[in-house]
């Protein structure tokens, strides 16, 4: 047990050339609040006849020297930014943990542009006058899907509550049974219902709903067909389910409002011929059915920032804007920034190159295995055995679930090490590489990782694999 009073006071501390730097960076109140937890800290381990430290720090200027240091790293630690940017080499493309969509260069840099002063969110330069949010990208998406006009929330599960509560408090949506999804997080399509003050009327079973059935439990009560979308599931076997121009139809019969929640925002107009393969209705092919509202996310198959947009028959956008929750779900100016910046990417029919969720999607396995192979060829492999297989990537975010895309991984082995300990060193380094284990080796997937990150995983891996 070493002698506690070896410990320097916290005034003769703040007088060390280190500590006065670190107040300058982090200000006083903090450099002293850590110092003071440092100093408790040592304290008590210098007592203990089981640390270490108690040997170690002989006199007062070991004492601070080491309070120098564990104060620096505990200033470093609480300002360090909690979010980070990581490598996904999961091969899921839309990766929820990891933050779904990256988003196009012309997206960033319109949020920097936008962030860094005052813009006109609404405000009409030309008039002089207040003007509404929404007009910066409603001729965009008039351009995408054909429809009238267009809102936008702060995700889709607020649009689809947003549309509920508007268009239907107080009265009877008619639903499939097949179609009361969960879209993760545990929210639960009923639940939304319930909370917006719409009342579920249930039809058809769980594998077959007819239009019939939708017709039979039209009352005076009803005021919406919602049908939605199971983006991240399939049923197959015995099924059945009206297309939407069945409903659109039927809705005219009876003048009902008819809603389609297609969830992953697969706009269809992609020239690529991978993105032409996704198991995915159009958000295009819905509004020219004739259906009055549909809702869908902006940050997955579409590739832009989180949001819900609504887009449809002008009247019922207008009802929607109008409602009191628009207030309180609208999105901000950095929103519509890269929004307006991603959809101008889609509308110049520029995304398949320029749109990265849209790039990852059709990168040939053949260019996938040519980085991999790079990857593989400059690294030191030491005893563990590296080598590159084929396996498949997934969209994620809820989207196309059975679609799955040939890629090559890499996939990393070693008698010394487990799979578990690789895959946590890999998240230790700066950026975090975040990868899957399968079979006990650790598999990267390149076609998640952007290009310009695989000298940074090639030095990392060549880093890890020296004492592996």
């Amino acid at each position: 047990m070493a002698d506690p009073r070896i410990l320097p006071s916290i005034g003769q501390l703040i007088e060390r050339r280190v500590i006065q730097l670190l107040q300058k960076k982090y200000g006083r109140n903090a450099t002293l609040e850590a110092l003071r937890l440092e100093t408790e800290e040592l304290r008590t381990k210098l007592v203990s006849t089981r640390d270490s430290l108690s040997t170690s720090i002989p006199n007062m200027t070991a004492a601070m020297e080491y309070l120098e240091e564990s104060t620096r790293r505990r200033l470093t630690d609480w300002f360090a930014p909690s979010l980070r940017q990581v490598i996904n080499a999961t091969g899921v493309i839309l990766h929820t943990n990891l933050g779904r969509a990256p988003l196009t260069t012309s997206a960033v840099q319109q949020i920097a542009e936008t962030a860094g002063g005052y813009v006109n969110l609404e405000y009409d330069l030309s008039h002089g006058k207040r003007s509404q949010r929404d007009r910066h990208i409603n001729s965009l998406v008039q351009r995408l899907t054909g429809a009238e006009a267009a809102a936008v929330v702060n995700n889709n599960a607020a649009a689809t509550f947003l549309l509920l509560s508007a268009l239907a408090s107080g009265r009877e949506v008619i639903v499939s049974r097949g179609e009361l999804v969960e879209i993760g997080g545990g929210f639960r399509v009923p639940e939304i219902m319930s909370a917006s003050g719409a009342v579920l009327r249930e039809v058809g079973t769980t594998n077959k709903t007819r239009v019939a059935d939708y017709a039979a439990a039209i009352t005076e009560r009803t005021a919406l067909l919602l049908r939605v979308h199971p983006s991240n599931f399939r049923i197959h076997g015995f099924t059945e389910r009206p297309t939407i121009d069945e409903l659109v139809s039927l809705g005219k019969r009876f003048n009902i409002t008819v809603a389609e929640d297609l969830g992953s925002g697969y706009l269809g107009n992609n020239t690529d011929s991978q993105s032409q393969q996704l198991d995915e209705p159009t958000v295009r092919k819905s509004v020219a059915a004739g259906t009055d509202v549909v809702c869908f996310s902006a940050d997955k198959l579409l590739g832009g920032p989180q949001a819900g947009i609504l887009v449809g028959q002008s009247n019922k956008i207008e009802r929607i804007r109008a409602h009191p929750l628009m207030r309180a779900l609208r999105v901000d100016k950095l929103t519509y920034a890269a929004l307006g910046a991603t959809l101008q990417e889609h509308a110049a029919g520029q995304a398949h190159v320029t749109v990265p969720v849209s790039i990852m999607l059709s990168t040939p396995v053949e260019e996938i295995g040519k980085r991999a192979q790079t990857v593989v060829n400059t690294i030191e492999s030491g005893d563990a055995q590296v080598e590159i297989l084929n396996d498949h990537s997934a969209i994620g975010g809820g989207s196309a679930p059975e679609t799955h895309l040939p890629t090559k991984v890499i996939a990393i082995q070693s008698a010394n090490r487990s799979a578990d300990y690789i895959q946590t060193a890999l998240r230790k380094f700066d950026p975090p590489i975040i990868g899957r284990i399968d079979q006990d080796r650790v598999l990267l997937d390149l076609r998640t990782v952007l290009p310009e990150q695989d000298k940074i995983l090639m030095k990392a891996l060549d880093d890890l694999l020296s004492y592996c």
